[in-house]
């Protein structure tokens, strides 16, 4: 195996540098692009399920074929190395390698991240793999799902047969991609997979999810040689009170509280936050879910910590105790996803936005890295998502012109390079998306790619978004 070190060397920057050794990367998830959902073994996981449910996904659209990533993974690998990249994030399809959850791997459905993986060493771009993005087998979701103390038993399982199957060719192990959405979304508002709206059980899947982290964590350890980093990605919520008001400071404790802490706490601290346990105890025995050493298992150490971000999260405390609105990004739905956060209003951060209706705010990344290296100064740190979606086409000369996301990102690697100057301990940037994809309840309505993808065709067309991060890669710098 390659050995794989994600580290920078400390060195003064100069206004567009980057540290040496920086990794630029972008990033995918199986669902998303990979196709092939019933090839070589593979069944069902609660996205194919859910996006098969009428009325779930926008025009009734399923990841049945994505980018077809699966098949045409050695040309997606060629585009890589032709834009320059130096690593690429995937995540591996639990159900594609362990179909039921349960037992053996199947060999043909790891073989394809065999392929994949030596594909990416043979060009030369580090490969970096994250074990959950979403998708759990349909057969554990039918047996409780997330809310199920046995799911986090059965992730360490799937955790073993990954390693030991790619340990040889992957360095770098991300656990779990944003257990926020997981738990929040999927069953608090259930504008995600599996689409229920429980409360309690949302809370259930939060500890069982991070329960899964540190069991992953061990069975990494165990199976991997000692130069394999750990890491786990986390979508914190850049919490913003709207006025200075005593209640809107309030409201962002709160959100901050199941935004943030619920799982920074446990996985980084060793505990949950007291003020989380009291804003929630109406709705869940917190003394009963968690058990004698869980606390020790969810904080084993990690290597890395992973960060994503799109927009901040501005909040006030609504008017007369009410609903309030709900601008906070993550769909439309009855049932709201802040479980235990009644009375909390969203507002968007400013009327600059993506087609997503995310607010557009560097400023929020920059104040993210640099507060958690402040509150944990020795864990480096990642940026494994960054990007925004807008309405991208393709002209009559065949190109596909987007100044508004390199004006994106040039603002967000921006306050990358300050954060490092300032002194966050930050070592690459994933690029999301690689590939216009499926993008989960908004079907294929939503571009995030730096490589547009013709679905009727399956054509990819490298946008000027990725032109430009090409020379920012070759120069690790920003172009001036």
């Amino acid at each position: 195996m390659t050995a794989v070190r994600p580290e920078t060397t400390a060195q003064p920057l100069s206004d567009t540098s980057f540290p040496t050794g920086f990794v630029w990367g972008a990033a995918t998830a199986a669902y998303q692009v990979e196709g092939a959902a019933a090839e070589d073994g593979r069944t069902p996981s609660i996205w194919d399920t859910f996006s098969r449910t009428p009325g779930k996904v926008r025009n009734g659209d399923t990841g049945d074929i994505a980018a077809d990533h699966y098949h045409r993974y050695r040309d997606d690998v060629a585009l890589m190395k032709d834009l320059g990249l130096k690593a690429y994030r995937f995540s591996i399809s639990w159900s594609r390698v362990q179909p039921t959850g349960r037992g053996p791997g199947v060999e043909r459905g790891l073989d394809f991240y065999r392929r994949l993986t030596d594909e990416l060493l043979e060009a030369g771009i580090t490969p970096v793999a994250t074990l959950y993005h979403w998708d759990l087998p349909q057969e554990l979701e039918d047996a409780g799902g997330w809310p199920h103390r046995d799911t986090a038993h059965r992730f360490a399982d799937y955790a073993d047969i990954a390693a030991r199957a790619l340990g040889d060719r992957v360095g770098i192990w991300t656990t779990l991609n944003e257990p926020w959405c997981s738990a929040f979304l999927g069953y608090g508002s259930g504008v995600h997979a599996p689409g229920r709206t429980d409360p309690a059980a949302t809370l259930r899947a939060a500890h069982h999810l991070n329960l899964a982290h540190g069991r992953a964590v061990g069975a990494l350890r165990e199976a991997l040689p000692s130069s394999a980093r750990t890491s786990i990605t986390l979508n914190l919520h850049q919490v913003r009170p709207l006025t200075d008001s005593p209640g809107d400071a309030e409201a962002a404790r709160r959100i901050d509280a199941v935004g943030n802490r619920i799982f920074t706490g446990p996985v980084l601290d060793g505990a949950y936050p007291e003020d989380l346990l009291s804003d929630t105890r109406h709705l869940v025995d917190w003394g009963q879910l968690v058990r004698d050493g869980d606390l020790a298992e969810i904080s084993r150490p990690i290597d890395l910590l992973g960060v994503n971000y799109y927009s901040p999260t501005v909040v006030s405390l609504a008017a007369d105790g009410g609903a309030g609105t709900r601008n906070d990004g993550h769909g439309a739905s009855d049932h709201s996803p802040w479980t235990g956060c009644e009375g909390v209003a969203f507002h968007l951060a400013n009327d600059e936005l993506t087609a997503m209706n995310w607010a557009i705010d560097a400023s929020g990344l920059h104040t993210l890295l640099t507060g958690l290296a402040a509150s944990h100064p020795r864990l480096p740190l990642m940026v494994t998502e960054n990007g925004a979606a807008f309405d991208d086409y393709v002209s009559p000369e065949g190109r596909v012109d987007d100044p508004e996301r390199i004006a994106y990102l040039h603002s967000h690697l921006d306050a990358v390079r300050r954060a490092i100057a300032d002194g966050a301990d930050v070592r690459g940037y994933f690029l999301w998306s690689l590939l216009d994809n499926f993008e989960w309840s908004y079907g294929y309505s939503k571009r995030f790619g730096a490589v547009y993808v013709d679905y009727a065709t399956q054509r990819r067309i490298p946008k000027a978004s990725a032109r430009w991060y090409t020379r920012v890669i070759g120069g690790n710098a920003l172009p001036v």
